[in-house]
């Protein structure tokens, strides 16, 4: 057998005793002495524990799992009810904290043994080699590659190299003054000679095996007096989430009362058997996380080990007085009397300590002793974990469906529900049982609510395929004083399943609308138009006019099914066009949703289509100035306004016929000065003509008749620029009259109807 064989096989035997020796069942969460007679399970990854009964002495111990003492120390209270106190609370320190840090190779799925002896440099060791013992300390350990092995028998024998690259490690030990290197692939075994170090290795071992699963800290609570105590404690760690299903029975009429029932499922893998408690299920959304208490921290503080060394004191000549100095009242002590003293009190000290040791010693402890007793020790959940209940032959045929009244009956639902500081709570009015490692479902809800059977049409349809189809959906009320948390329904409908479908959390007084089947014989379709641009005057300040301008979005909705389906009502899922866009002419019937709208579309007339429109608009709001164009129709607009007083329109009116007298005579000047352009183009055009036969004597008589056009051209450009000069004038005028009016002008404009 080859070295790295022969290793191999060492390691897989050690690998296979370790199992075998960690080969046990996880610890309990938290154990002790003290029954458990309540468990309150969230929905956020805890649970609550209450534990009552009777202990003698002065202290009450608690196991407590490791990956779970973190928990238990944020909660843990101790209520002593017969009048003591708890003092304090103790425990070990985390041996993580102080485990030497190169052990940190250690962790599932790292590591190697070149690792961890690298890790452990300094460490005095014997390796068991195929060559002998080494003895001495671990000095390094390096990584070498096609290194021949001139101890190796294919070297020795002449024999050829194994092909490809050749990976080892050379360990390198110092032995007094002497250093040895060997291969770590003919080391077959290491003997730790540091006890401490191979006690620290076991403790990691012992959490790697489990990530603190196999763990267990001694958390020890002291009472106050050594009488018996009879005590309530409750802390909270980490369990599942309880999971919520449910079922609604549909009215036979397919509108009417519906039946909803619950049921959560409990898993227990605390460790412990629930035996006989008090089981409360919490919904909501309380926050919880994790946060070490247990391990110890250390901050870095500030070295001024220099500050205080570095201080000199300066060397100064002595100087002698003449004067003689009196004796002091009381003699000092002398030195060794003072010590002697002091050490004869520590003496008698540590005596008494010792004595006190060896009378608690001779004093047999006394275990902790509980007298709350377990109720049932059954591993039965009773009435409330049974979700049918016995029924007798005599009590129901064997033909009789399993029909509304039939589930109705099967239920025995016995919880009562209160509020906790928002969180809704279920609390089961019979105890229950739940083994340890085992599920166990409980009825929580039997009641009878408010329900339909509809359709609801989503953009996209109900699928691939179905992408012009509505859902089959049941909508119900929940008028149950619970919260009913995020879940599987599933729905009867007569005698039998008809589908499923998955819920948000619903609150208490809050409708529900749950898909649960594809319809494919409706048909549902939709078309959409934009329009923008329309505006709505808001003020007038200082000649600045503030103007809503809207954005819209017609959409309609159409519905059609077949002549057998009669009339019917689909609920359209209508998104909205934006954050800012609002309902005009809200339909008939319409729901709100966070981000959209359930519009209803009813066939009256079977067979035959039906529609509904959904108009949405949003607005934003600009400034124009008095002289853009489009804000004379705004003013014209406001002054026709019935709503406006008499007084607005007596002020307004000034401005209106300023601004129309002002906008006429700029029309006028666009119009001319289009005039003088066209007759500054054909001037341009007769002098290029004049020019072309200015030297020809044939064409005098052409010469003569563009010259005279020539100066028609120019005499009317002369009379369009005085035009245009004298309409200027009369503009600005008017300007400095209207802007006169417009010095002092705030106004709010009437709000008239949003447009339609």
């Amino acid at each position: 057998m080859s070295a790295s064989a022969r290793l191999r096989s060492i390691l897989l035997l050690a690998t296979l005793a370790l199992g075998c020796a960690h080969g046990r069942s996880a610890y309990p969460t938290a154990e002790t002495d003290l029954a458990l007679q309540r468990v309150v399970l969230y929905r956020n990854g805890i649970g609550y524990f209450e534990r009552h009964g009777e202990v003698e002495g002065d202290a009450l111990a608690i196991k407590v799992r490791k990956d779970q003492v973190d928990d238990l120390l944020k909660s843990l209270t101790v209520i002593d009810r017969s009048t003591g106190k708890a003092v304090s609370v103790s425990m070990p320190l985390d041996p993580e904290s102080w485990a030497s840090a190169a052990l940190s190779t250690l962790a599932p799925g790292r590591g190697s043994l070149a690792e961890v002896l690298d890790g452990l440099r300094g460490t005095d060791v014997v390796l068991r080699t195929l060559e002998g013992r080494i003895h001495g300390r671990i000095v390094m350990v390096e990584r070498i590659v096609n290194e021949p092995d001139p101890t190796a028998r294919s070297m020795r024998a002449g024999l050829p190299a194994a092909e490809g690259p050749q990976q080892d490690h050379r360990v390198t030990l110092l032995a007094g003054d002497t250093m040895q290197t060997v291969r770590l692939s003919k080391i077959f075994g290491v003997v730790l000679r540091d006890g401490d170090l191979a006690l620290q290795l076991n403790r990691r071992l012992d959490a790697s095996a489990g990530e603190g699963m196999f763990q267990q800290v001694e958390v020890v609570v002291r009472l106050a007096g050594k009488r018996a105590h009879d005590l309530a404690v409750s802390y909270v760690v980490a369990a599942p989430m309880w999971k919520p299903t449910y079922r609604v029975v549909l009215p036979p009429q397919g509108k009417g009362k519906a039946l909803l029932q619950g049921w959560a499922v409990v898993d227990n893998t605390s460790g412990e058997d629930w035996n006989d408690v008090v089981l409360s299920l919490t919904s909501g959304e309380p926050i919880a996380f994790r946060y070490d208490l247990h391990t110890p921290r250390t901050l870095e503080r500030a070295d001024l080990t220099e500050a205080g060394v570095a201080r000199r004191a300066q060397v100064a000549v002595g100087e002698t007085s003449f004067e003689e100095v009196p004796p002091p009242d009381e003699p000092m002590p002398e030195p060794e009397k003072v010590a002697e003293a002091e050490l004869d009190d520590y003496d008698e000290g540590e005596g008494d300590m010792r004595k006190r040791e060896e009378s608690r010693a001779a004093k047999p402890s006394r275990p902790a002793k509980n007298k709350a007793k377990d109720r049932s020790g059954r591993y039965d959940a009773g009435p409330s974990t049974s979700t049918t209940a016995p029924v007798t032959p005599a009590d129901k045929p064997a033909d009789q469906p399993i029909d509304y009244e039939a589930l109705r009956r099967s239920t025995l639902a016995s919880a009562r529900s209160k509020q906790i500081a928002g969180l809704t709570s279920f609390d089961l009015r019979e105890r229950v049982t739940v083994p340890n490692g085992n599920s166990t479902m409980v009825a929580v809800l039997n009641q009878e609510v408010e329900g339909e059977q509809t359709f609801l049409y989503r953009p996209g349809g109900a699928g691939v395929g179905y992408e012009a189809n509505p859902y089959r959906v049941v909508r119900f009320k929940n008028s149950t004083p619970f919260q009913l948390e995020p879940g599987p329904i599933s729905i009867y409908s007569g005698d039998s399943f008809v589908g499923e479908g998955l819920s948000e959390a619903v609150g208490a007084g809050v409708s529900a609308t749950l898909p649960f089947a594809v319809e494919p014989g409706i048909l549902v379709s939709s078309s959409a138009t934009y329009s923008g641009d329309q505006m709505q005057l808001l003020r007038i300040v200082r000649g600045v006019l503030e103007v809503e301008t809207f954005a819209r979005t017609t959409t309609t909705w159409r519905a059609k099914g077949p002549k057998s389906m009669g009339n019917f009502t689909v609920l359209v899922r209508h998104g909205k066009a934006g954050w800012n866009y609002e309902l005009v002419d809200r339909p008939k019937g319409t729901e709100d949703l966070p981000d959209g709208y359930l519009v209803p579309v009813t066939v009256t007339k079977p067979g035959e289509e039906a529609s509904v429109t959904v108009i949405e608009q949003t607005p934003s709001v600009t400034s124009l100035s008095i002289w853009d164009a489009r804000s004379l129709g705004l003013l014209e607009g406001l002054v026709a306004q019935a709503t406006l007083t008499p007084a607005l329109r007596k002020q307004l009116q000034p401005i209106v016929e300023l601004r129309q007298a002002i906008g006429r005579i700029d029309t006028e000047i666009d119009g001319l000065e289009r005039q003088k352009v066209e007759l500054d183009q054909r001037a341009s055009e007769t002098r290029a003509n004049l020019e072309a036969i200015k030297k020809d004597p044939a064409a005098s008589g052409l010469r003569a008749k563009l010259s005279k056009r020539l100066d028609e051209f120019s005499r009317e450009g002369d009379r369009i620029g005085r035009r245009v000069v004298e309409l200027n004038s009369q503009r600005l005028e008017k300007r400095i009259a209207l802007e006169d009016l417009l010095q002092d002008l705030e106004l709010e404009a009437p709000r008239a109807a949003a447009p339609k």
